[in-house]
């Protein structure tokens, strides 16, 4: 089991700011993909994820217990 949390916009559209799922042995692409089927409304393509705190590639291995952010684009001023 991991821990996805949502942030910014992307909490709103999900109606949630986490929730777990099975996704051990995932990789963070195989994550993105599962949201995307959870909720066709987010937008994910320029969501950047982060797995325990550090930036994750697509192809990075998630574990039981791991906590997953996505973060989608923040602009400032």
């Amino acid at each position: 089991m991991i821990t996805i949390f949502y942030f910014a916009g992307l909490r709103e559209a999900a109606g949630k700011p986490q929730e777990q799922a099975e996704l051990a042995g995932r990789t963070v692409n195989e994550l993105l993909e599962w949201v995307r089927n959870q909720y066709p409304n987010l937008s994910l393509d320029a969501v950047r994820v982060a797995v325990n705190e550090e930036y994750a590639l697509p192809e990075d291995v998630l574990q039981a217990g791991d906590t997953a952010a996505l973060i989608p684009p923040v602009s400032g001023g």
